[in-house]
């Protein structure tokens, strides 16, 4: 029996994948999926990877936290596990692709808006229906689709509660594109392929820049080293050779 989060290992273009496997329950998340995917997003990349795309099987890509088994806390600070599993992604050290090939519902719309890059058939719809069900979403999560979404459509996404289609999205860039289904999976391999084609030591300097805020209690000095470290690496020497010898780098993480 596969298990319900299928997690993939770096292959040899340097992608890491982690597959919602759930879907007759529609991907809602059980505690057992948080934990599989909040140690997936806090323990330390692999050398060889650049980029961790989470995508899911069936036809909704996420309903959000089974109520069946709703989960409260998890932490001595009181964090639920969405909360923490969101944070952990927002600051994952490096990009995170979410390709949605259905709807992103509750939970799930949050997970989706906290990756780096959101890539969704255009059929898909986002949203967070807590405020239908009489619920609050985590004050964390609530800021982070405020920065991402600013307030207007925040509001529309929060206090509605009603689920917008990745088009609409897509055109207010809140998410990176909407295509059709049939070109999903081809435009997510094209964009994790450029990604994964960067210098791993700059993509992780230009998440730790991203993720300098208050929010997510970043140290910058932390942040400004890696900019440095970065900045210094062979890595850098080697893309500026290679754009003036007109050749694909070949970059080490050194």
């Amino acid at each position: 029996m596969e298990p319900e989060v299928i997690v993939s290992e770096t292959n040899a273009a340097g992608i890491r994948r982690l597959t919602l496997n759930r879907p007759d329950k529609r991907n809602a998340l059980t505690r057992e999926m948080f934990d599989t995917l909040i140690h997936a997003f806090t323990r330390s990349p692999d050398p060889a990877e650049r980029v961790t795309v989470l995508d899911a099987r069936g036809t909704v890509f996420c309903a959000g936290v089974d109520l069946g088994q709703r989960t409260e806390g998890g932490d001595p600070e009181g964090a639920s596990p969405l909360e923490q599993l969101c944070a952990a992604i927002a600051a994952y050290p490096l990009p995170v692709v979410a390709v949605l090939q259905g709807h992103a519902i509750g939970g799930g719309g949050m997970i989706a808006l906290h990756c780096d890059f959101v890539v969704a058939s255009a059929d898909a719809r986002i949203g967070n229906s807590a405020v239908q069900l009489g619920l609050v979403p985590a004050w964390p999560v609530a800021r982070a689709v405020l920065e991402r979404a600013r307030f207007a459509k925040a509001a529309e996404l929060l206090l509605l509660g009603d689920l917008i289609d990745a088009t609409t999205l897509a055109a207010r860039n809140l998410i990176a594109a909407a295509v059709d289904a049939s070109q999903l999976q081809t435009t997510a391999d094209a964009l994790t392929a450029r990604l994964a084609a960067n210098a791993p030591l700059s993509l992780r300097a230009i998440k730790a820049t991203l993720n300098a805020d208050d929010r997510l209690h970043s140290d910058h000095a932390e942040v400004l080293a890696a900019i440095r470290a970065a900045q210094l690496s062979d890595d850098a020497r080697e893309g500026v050779l290679a754009r003036k010898e007109r050749r694909s780098p070949v970059y080490r993480g050194m």
